[in-house]
């Protein structure tokens, strides 16, 4: 019989992973959590928003496209594999 692997186990080998498919599996894994059994991460995105919009209002940062920016480009390619 086959023992269950255990948080542990899943870890360690998600973290024997190349970069590119842990980042694809941490993005998974966010698109598996209902945000009505997260409540408290749609807080903390709504509050990041909010922080970045207060940002780019006031001046203090400029917004680039997503074209200029490598890892939301890497992030998107691997998305589309």
């Amino acid at each position: 019989m086959i023992s269950p692997m255990t948080f542990d186990d899943v870890l360690q080998s998600a973290q024997s992973l190349p970069e590119s498919e842990r980042i694809r599996l941490v993005e998974e894994l966010l698109r598996s959590i209902s945000p009505a059994n997260s409540p408290h991460l749609t807080e903390l995105w709504l509050a990041e928003m909010d922080r970045r919009s207060d940002e780019i209002d006031s001046g203090k940062v400029t917004g680039i496209t997503i074209r200029r920016h490598p890892t939301e480009n890497r992030i998107q390619l691997l998305a589309s594999e």
